[in-house]
């Protein structure tokens, strides 16, 4: 057999092997994304206390999508030389530590700094992350595996807003990232305790036959892939990222609703999203990928369509609604589908690109909602937002291969 087993495959239980990654994997991941969701309602607002402009208002929200872009490609690298548990440790400690600094921060600027250490932090741990669960599992239990890693960030994404909302309600705005970095520092103690060095980490040196050129190689032996899958990657985390900007400025722009308003339409639409997750998992490991993938995007792009029209909190919650359904039904999927692609040879790279295409779409968003918004008006972005998933379905449904169909054969053998 020419892969290594998988972690999976070897228990003979594939819940079993689920089980086991809970301490080491699982958990972490909920208190990074949790001490995410705690941030959702929050940064739109505190950014609005600084009385500045929607395109700098927007570049603020996409500032850790910034860092994240500068530093995806380099964590590849860094990935492979010092191993996923140290890398992940790094970054949670540096996400931990720039979200806590904002309390401190005196002005946009200093803001918008620590949002760009945030995201390399960010990039750090999740193309780490990302490497790890890849190599842990086989390709018939990825779908469910990354779909489960997907509801650890749905589930911090419903818990948080809300609790953001009230913490905010009751000490402030800025009391939320002291919270929020104590959070995060809970992830990174579950991972120096329980994340273990697995065999990619103990090899993870250079490689000898010239290891600086695995960067250039990936790109060009996976040049039609990437410009497909990615260039509807890059459109699915527009509308991805645009919700989570794009509903609570609308809810206090337009509808003037108060923080604990917001917070909670924010956690009901992830509660929704969250439920879905076993449910897109399944899909992708027994009917196929893109059954999850194309649903995903033309759902999440019909609900943001709505926005424009809620003229009240129920009909805002609503169109929340319906796009937590559309998300829910890709937990974990563009991961997934990265997962299938990647090279087992030069597996940190190829992610560590994925994420790269990903993350532009995921810091474009905030950059398109406060640009439109300001030459045009707000629903003029929320309608270019909706654009952009229908897009992603699209390319998704006519042009990406089916990788589960394709791989099917390989993983047999």
């Amino acid at each position: 057999m020419p892969n290594r087993p998988s972690t999976f495959a070897k228990a003979g239980d594939s819940w079993a092997g689920l089980r086991a990654l809970i301490l080491s994997f699982y958990l972490p991941a909920l208190m990074v994304t949790l001490g995410q969701g705690l941030l959702a309602p929050i940064l739109p607002l505190f950014a609005v206390d600084f009385d500045i402009s929607y395109g700098l208002i927007g570049l603020v929200l996409a500032g850790e999508g910034i860092g994240t872009l500068i530093a995806d490609v380099p964590t590849g690298v860094i990935q492979r030389r010092f191993g996923n548990k140290q890398v992940m440790m790094m970054g949670i400690l540096v996400k931990a530590l720039s979200v806590f600094l904002l309390f401190f921060a005196p002005t946009i600027w200093a803001v918008l700094a620590l949002r760009l250490v945030a995201g390399f932090g960010r990039s750090m741990y999740t193309v780490s992350a990302h490497v790890y669960v890849t190599d842990q599992v086989g390709l018939s239990q990825r779908g469910k595996a990354i779909s489960m890693f997907g509801g650890t960030h749905r589930l911090g994404g419903f818990i948080g807003p809300a609790v953001g909302g009230v913490i905010a309600g009751m000490l402030g705005l800025r009391a939320v990232f002291i919270f929020v970095g104590l959070v995060t520092a809970i992830g990174l103690v579950l991972v120096t305790l329980f994340t273990l060095k697995g065999k990619r980490e103990k090899r993870g040196a250079l490689q000898p036959d010239g290891h600086e050129l695995h960067i250039r190689s990936v790109l060009k032996s996976n040049s039609r892939v990437l410009a497909s899958a990615g260039t509807a990657q890059i459109f699915g985390q527009m509308i991805r990222a645009g919700r989570i900007i794009i509903i609570p400025l609308f809810a206090a722009e337009v509808l003037g609703l108060a923080v604990d308003q917001i917070g909670l339409i924010v956690s009901i639409s992830v509660a929704v999203d969250f439920s879905l997750f076993v449910v897109a998992g399944w899909l992708m490991d027994r009917v196929g990928r893109k059954f999850a993938i194309v649903p995903c995007f033309g759902i999440q792009a019909l609900g943001m369509a709505l926005v424009p029209f809620a003229a009240s909190y129920s009909g805002l919650l609503f169109a929340a609604v319906l796009i937590g359904i559309g998300n829910g039904l890709g937990s974990g999927s563009m991961m997934t589908l990265g997962a299938d692609l990647s090279p087992a040879r030069t597996r940190g790279e190829f992610l560590g690109v994925w994420r790269l295409i990903g993350d532009m779409g995921h810091t474009g968003a905030p950059l398109v909602v406060g640009v439109v918004a300001d030459i045009l008006v707000l629903s003029s972005a929320i309608w270019v937002i909706a654009g952009s998933g229908l897009a992603a379905a699209g390319i998704f449904l006519l042009f990406v291969p089916e990788t589960l169909k394709r791989k099917q054969p390989l993983a047999a053998a």
